[in-house]
This record gives C-alpha cells, sequence and structure tokens, in this order.
C-alpha cells in the first residue's frame, strides 16, 4: 500500500524485515522443540534462536535462486557461521536450520503472526469507532430528522438513530472479526503434502503453542484458504459498512440538504478554482478505498481453490491483499473514527428540512387516525393521497389542506389533528431502541 493510507505501526508489520523476523522465529520455535525431543543439539537449537538475517542479503541471494525461503535460509546459515565467540560451532549447528520443514511450513505459520499482530490494530480501530459512535448517537439520541426512503422523505426519525444503527453494525463487525481473526491463528508444520512426514503431530503443537498459535487439524502443505478468504471478505464488510456510513453524511452535507457536514479545518481549501468549496473529501476517500478492500476479498475467494496439495497462485495474491486489506482497513477505521468525532451537526437544519414539505411526512398516520376514527382504509387511502398529490404538485400546504377537509373534520377534532402531525409522537420509542441495543 502507497504510504498515503498506511499508518506507520501497521505499515511496520508488513515490512520484509518483519516478514523475516516471523519467518525466524517460527524456525527458532521448532529447532526448540526438536532440541527438547532429542532429534537435534541442543547446541543447535541455541544457535538457531541467536541467528540474524540481512533483509539485503537475502534480496541478493534471491535474485539468484529465485526462492524466497531458500534465499532467508541461506543468509540465516551465513549469519551463523559469522556468530561469536564459537563461530564454527555456530556454522555446523546451521546445519540443522529448517530441520524436517517444507518453505509454507514457515510461511503459512509465520504468515498467522503476522495477522494476529494486523489483527490487534484493527481491533483497536474498531474499538475506537464503537466509542465515538455510541457517544455522538447518545448525543442525538432526541434530535429530530427526517428519515428518507428511496431518497424521499418519508417519516420522521432522529440523528441518533442514524448513528445508534452504525455502532450496531460495527458491533456485528467486530464480532465477525473476532471469529475471523481466531481462525486465523493456526500454524502447520506437516510437511510437503501435510502427512507429518518428518516432524510428527505432537511437535506441531508444541511449536504452535511457543507461537501462541492452534495448530491446523488437517493441512496439505498449505493451511487451506478458506480462512485467509473469510478473513479478507470480513475486513471488506467492515469497509462496507465505513462506506455506507460515508455515503450517509456525502448525501446530508449537499447544499440542498446540509444537515451535517466534515469538519472545515482553518487554512483548508476545497477547490482550486471555487473558494467557496467545502467538499466531503473524507467521506469521498472512504468510499473509494472501500472499493479496494471489496476487490480484495474477491482475490481471496479465487485463492481458494488450489491444484491438489499446492500451487503458488495464492501466494502472490496475498503478497499484495493481506498488507493492503489490513493497512486499509486500519486507516479507514481512524479516519471514520476522526469523521464522525468532529463531524459538525446541524440539528435546526434538520427541523426545517423536516417541516418543508407542510406536514406531507404524516400522511401515514393521518391514514392510520381516519381508520381508526371509522372511515375504511381505502377511503381514506384515496382521500389522504388525493390531498398529499395536490399539495406536492400545488406547492400547498398539506396541513392547512386536511383541516379544511370537512370528510376530516368531522372525524378528527383539532385537537387529535394536531397530534397527527405531531412528530413526537412517532418517536415515543426512541428510548426503548437504544435500551435494546446499548442495554442502558
Amino acid at each position: 500500500m502507497i504510504e498515503r493510507y498506511t499508518r506507520a505501526a501497521m505499515g511496520r508489520i508488513w515490512t520484509d524485515e518483519n516478514k523475516y523476523r516471523c519467518w525466524l522465529q517460527v524456525e527458532a520455535a521448532a529447532s526448540a522443540v526438536l532440541a527438547e525431543d532429542g532429534i537435534i543439539p541442543e547446541s543447535a537449537a541455541e544457535a538457531i534462536a541467536r541467528a540474524g538475517f540481512s533483509v539485503d542479503r537475502i534480496r541478493e541471494i534471491e535474485a539468484e535462486v529465485k526462492h524466497d525461503v531458500i534465499a532467508f535460509t541461506t543468509a540465516v546459515a551465513e549469519s551463523m557461521q559469522n556468530q561469536g565467540p564459537a563461530p564454527s560451532l555456530d556454522g555446523q549447528s546451521s546445519r540443522w536450520l529448517h530441520y524436517g520443514l517444507t518453505s509454507n511450513d514457515i510461511v503459512d505459520t509465520a504468515l498467522a503472526l503476522q495477522v494476529r499482530e494486523a489483527s490487534a490494530h484493527i481491533r483497536i480501530g474498531i474499538e475506537n469507532l464503537l466509542a465515538v459512535l455510541k457517544r455522538r448517537a447518545l448525543e442525538f439520541k432526541h434530535t429530530p430528522t427526517i428519515g428518507r426512503t428511496h431518497g424521499i422523505h418519508a417519516e420522521p426519525t432522529t440523528f441518533g438513530l442514524k448513528l445508534l444503527n452504525w455502532y450496531a453494525e460495527m458491533q456485528r463487525n467486530l464480532a465477525r472479526f473476532d471469529a475471523a481473526a481466531e481462525d486465523m491463528r493456526v500454524g502447520k508444520l506437516s510437511g510437503a503434502v501435510g502427512t507429518f512426514g518428518h516432524l510428527s503431530p505432537k511437535q506441531e503443537e508444541k511449536v504452535c503453542a511457543r507461537l501462541g498459535l492452534k495448530p491446523a487439524p488437517v493441512a496439505t502443505q498449505v493451511i487451506q484458504r478458506d480462512r485467509h478468504a473469510a478473513y479478507i471478505a470480513t475486513l471488506a464488510i467492515t469497509g462496507s459498512t465505513l462506506d455506507k456510513i460515508a455515503v450517509e453524511l456525502r448525501h446530508l452535507q449537499r447544499t440542498e440538504v446540509r444537515e451535517a457536514q466534515e469538519y472545515f479545518s482553518e487554512g483548508q481549501k476545497g477547490s482550486s478554482a471555487m473558494p467557496h468549496k467545502k467538499n466531503p473529501i473524507t467521506s469521498e476517500q472512504i468510499s473509494g478505498l472501500a472499493r479496494v478492500l471489496r476487490a480484495n476479498a474477491q482475490a481471496a475467494l479465487e485463492n481458494i481453490a488450489l491444484w491438489h496439495e499446492r500451487d503458488i497462485s495464492h501466494s502472490s495474491v496475498e503478497r499484495v491483499i493481506f498488507p493492503d486489506s489490513t493497512i486499509l482497513a486500519d486507516y479507514l477505521l481512524a479516519r471514520t473514527t476522526d469523521l464522525i468525532d468532529r463531524l459538525l451537526v446541524y440539528p435546526e437544519r434538520m427541523k426545517k428540512n423536516l417541516e418543508s414539505t407542510g406536514g406531507l411526512i404524516f400522511s401515514g398516520q393521518l391514514l392510520l387516525d381516519l381508520a381508526e376514527a371509522g372511515m375504511l382504509r381505502e377511503d381514506a387511502y384515496r382521500l389522504v393521497q388525493s390531498h398529499a398529490t395536490r399539495a406536492w404538485q400545488e406547492d400547498l400546504n398539506f396541513r392547512e389542506e386536511v383541516a379544511r377537509d370537512p370528510a376530516i373534520a368531522k372525524l378528527l377534532s383539532p385537537e387529535t389533528l394536531a397530534k397527527t402531525f405531531d412528530y413526537t409522537r412517532q418517536l415515543g420509542n426512541i428510548d426503548a431502541i437504544f435500551q435494546r441495543v446499548l442495554g442502558e
């Protein structure tokens, strides 16, 4: 991922240096277990634990051998040749490096370590967003605004309820993410085709335990990629929630609506040509980058089907989608959290828009009140719709037109009609909804 969208802590996880450090961590754990079982000398395990590597040297060797794991083990073995205080002893110990292992025993198990580290950052990002959404949902819990269906005014809602919906969805995203991250917390050291031809299942269990991982119950040369696809797809779903939030706020910032607006800092400029512009650039960025997460999910799904016990068609894809998806998820969560935290909200504009149609949004309540007062529902619907159509087409005040209709006045007193057009009546269950979600 380009530096523009990379936060430093997450970016470091996906550097070559950290990747090779994780590889060496797996090698060292495997050697320690083999030494415990008397298969390799204790001194060899200690030497491997002390070993180092040079990223530049690994790249130099890989340019020749065209195999990254061989380049890595060669570079580590070279470093052991040069170790003190007894370099010759460590040099002899290098023959036990990668003993009984195949490339993907190291690569897949180390990837689990990187994903675990990345997941810790992403989880914090989700929790931070949840906290901000909850705070602002409570802040605007009873702030009335117009609810829109199909982009058209429908019935009253509250701005807090919009935020509460996003909060509840992010709770589900957290649950999905925890499950997907846990599903990725697996290693494997079962060899070239998953049969434990050189190490035993018990040794794999002990190595994984040292690394804080679970052993994959069954594998080929690779851990099966349904786990990886579920993880990347979960990031894509989470990104789609952030996109959903951004799309809503982009609409609310439109000049004709202007119910909410991204924070615009002093000195910020919105357009090179139009000095008045304040554009929803953060929301648009969130929407754009969420598309990358969704595209990566498709690539992860394609990785599930591999030839026989292993091919490497998934490998090149994962070099891109795992760094990019985790880096973007981390970035987008932080951006969305800041967006919600500093969002400018205009309750008076919300009220003005709510009342802009002269009461048309209460047509459903009027229909129910007329039916309750004794009018047949079909007759009530035709009557209310005729008034609504005329008020819309001729720019009349729907509430005033209704009040002048004898057929309605006969059934609904002025006091009853006032309740019909009272939006607090329709918002009487907001507290109950918040209770359901927050349990407070």
